[in-house]
């Protein structure tokens, strides 16, 4: 699986050492996430590492948006409580272990979203091990007030493919990474069509065609959904990324659909200050 980290938006945790793990939340959609250390994904993490804490999540990742929110608290929470006790893991290691914290919310130890999360760059997770590149992309994340289950995200997906999908997409694959060994936009942007699962998943998305349509016009090299959406992410130059940030807004906009844009780029990671 490819991931990717961004400067912004992202989360904020606070870490003191305490005699058992406490959790308190704050920030966007802070709401919806539990402060129960066994039902949060912090609380796997600190649990993992031996590691009990007072931890304060200012959340800038909005849960449901597809850019990852609970891997973004339980990178960022591995990474501090590596460093606050001393644990001695590399990032590399540390990425099954925040892993186990995504577990919680999705039911599955994925890597997808925390390598990334964990190490910054470009990512690519498998059964062996991560791979990552340190890339620099403008990009700009279009989130819309709109609430796409992932569940609903996962089941709208075709089960099978044709072989000229599947030849197309192992093409697109191969554009993605080496426009992102290059810093290449316009290889990106290739990289980042897809017939298969993006097509799928925009009908749940009101407005993504126009959107897309309105960020290519703009000068995107490349857009899709970021992981189960509903955020739009366009690749671009750096030049372009203001315009495109806006076009996309007043696209969503004539849709009746409220939305927020990050001018970001492919980030380091979670940092510790």
């Amino acid at each position: 699986m490819f991931g990717v980290a961004l400067e912004r938006p992202a989360d904020v945790v606070r870490l003191e050492k305490a005699d058992r793990v406490t959790i308190e939340m704050t920030g966007a959609g802070s709401q919806y996430i539990p402060e129960d250390p066994d039902k949060n994904t912090v609380g796997a993490v600190a649990d993992a590492l031996d590691a009990p804490a007072r931890i304060q999540i200012d959340k800038g990742v909005r849960p449901a948006s597809g850019l990852g929110s609970s891997a973004a608290s339980a990178a960022a929470a591995a990474v501090g409580l590596n460093e606050l006790y001393d644990r001695g893991y590399s990032r590399e290691e540390l990425v099954p272990i925040a892993a186990k914290g995504e577990a919680v919310v999705s039911g599955d130890a994925h890597d997808d979203n925390v390598a990334p999360s964990i190490m910054g760059g470009f990512t690519i997770a498998t059964e062996q091990g991560v791979t990552q590149v340190d890339a620099d992309i403008p990009l700009v994340a279009c989130l819309p007030d709109i609430v796409v289950s992932t569940r609903d995200a996962r089941n709208v997906v075709p089960k099978t493919a044709r072989v000229d999908q599947l030849i197309e997409t192992v093409g697109n694959a191969a554009s993605l990474t080496t426009g992102m060994h290059r810093d290449d936009p316009e290889l990106v942007g290739q990289g980042m069509h897809d017939t298969v699962v993006t097509p799928a998943r925009a009908k749940l998305i009101d407005g993504y065609e126009q959107v897309r349509e309105a960020a290519l016009a703009a000068g995107a090299t490349g857009v899709t959904i970021s992981g189960a959406g509903p955020t739009v992410i366009a690749a671009c130059a750096e030049a372009d990324r203001r315009q495109i940030a806006s076009t996309m807004l007043d696209a969503f906009g004539e849709r009746g659909v409220d939305a927020r844009v990050y001018q970001t780029r492919i980030g380091r990671g979670a940092e510790v200050f």
